[in-house]
C-alpha cells in the first residue's frame, strides 16, 4: 500500500452491533477517493464480537486494519491508533458514524487549509443536530460553558468525536496525552493551544443515536475532575514549555 494521505482511526469498545454498517460505508468511502487511505479500528478490551467483526473487515480490505489496546478507555485506543498510523492527516471518527463519513473531505486539503487541528462541531454557524433530546443538548451546552471557562475558552464544541490532526501535531500531541478517557480531547486541545496551533471548528450535520454510550451526569461529573487533573499537570511540567 502506497503512503496514506488520510489516516482514520475509530476507536471501538463492544461495538458489535454498529460496527458491521460503520466499516461497510467507510470501505464504500474509502474506494470512491482518489487519495490512499487507511483504516484503523482499534479494540479497546471488547468482550462481545468487535474484534472478529475486525478481523473480517481487514481481510476482506487490504487498507483496513485492527489494532487492540488493554488499556481502558476512548482516549487511550485513539491515541494507540493516532501512533500506530502513517497518513498525512490523521482523523478520529467515532463508531457510531453520528457524523455521515462523506464529510471527512472537509476536514482535509484542498477544502480546509491552513490548520493544524480541525474539529468538527455541532455548534459552529451552519451546523445541524438531527433527533436530538432537548435535555441532551442543554446538557452539552452546559458543560462546554464550563469547559471555556476553565480551560479553553473560544472552542464551541470540544466533545464532538470527528477531529483531524496534520501528522506533526498528532506526533507532538498524543505524545504527551496523559488521560485515558473521555476528557482526553479536552488535554490535546489544551496542550494545542499552549502551542499555538491553529484549531479550526467545522461545522457539521450531526445525527444523535438512542444507544449512545454517552451518560450526560456522570461523564460531566468525570471531566471536571480530569480539568482539575490538567491544571495540576501543567503546574508540573508535563505537558513541557509552550513553544
Amino acid at each position: 500500500m502506497q503512503q496514506p494521505f488520510l489516516s482514520i482511526i475509530i476507536p471501538a469498545y463492544n461495538e458489535q452491533t454498529r460496527l458491521p454498517e460503520t466499516l461497510k460505508r467507510v470501505a464504500d468511502f474509502v474506494t470512491a477517493q482518489a487519495y490512499a487511505v487507511e483504516v484503523l479500528i482499534v479494540d479497546n478490551n471488547s468482550t462481545d464480537r468487535t474484534g472478529e467483526i475486525i478481523q473480517e473487515f481487514s481481510g476482506q480490505h487490504s487498507f483496513i486494519t485492527g489494532l487492540f489496546e488493554s488499556q481502558p478507555g476512548k482516549g487511550a485506543a485513539v491515541r494507540r491508533g493516532m501512533q500506530q498510523a502513517g497518513g498525512d492527516f490523521l482523523f478520529m471518527c467515532d463508531a457510531d458514524l453520528s457524523m455521515p463519513i462523506e464529510e471527512v473531505n472537509r476536514f482535509l486539503p484542498p477544502q480546509l487549509e491552513g490548520f493544524e487541528i480541525a474539529i468538527a462541531s455541532r455548534e459552529a454557524p451552519g451546523a445541524v443536530r438531527y433527533n436530538e433530546p432537548h435535555f441532551r443538548h442543554l446538557g452539552g451546552r452546559l458543560m462546554n460553558w464550563l469547559i471555556q471557562l476553565t480551560v479553553l475558552p473560544g472552542i464551541n464544541d470540544t466533545q464532538c468525536g470527528f477531529k483531524c490532526f496534520t501528522r506533526e501535531a498528532a506526533e507532538n500531541l498524543f505524545n504527551l496525552q496523559t488521560l485515558p478517557g473521555w476528557s482526553f480531547d479536552i488535554e490535546l486541545l489544551y496542550i494545542a493551544r499552549r502551542r499555538d496551533y491553529t484549531i479550526k471548528e467545522v461545522a457539521i450535520p450531526w445525527y444523535y443515536h438512542q444507544e449512545s454510550k454517552v451518560h450526560a451526569l456522570r461523564d460531566a461529573i468525570k471531566i471536571l475532575l480530569d480539568i482539575r487533573t490538567i491544571r495540576r499537570n501543567t503546574a508540573r511540567g508535563l505537558y513541557a514549555p509552550e513553544i
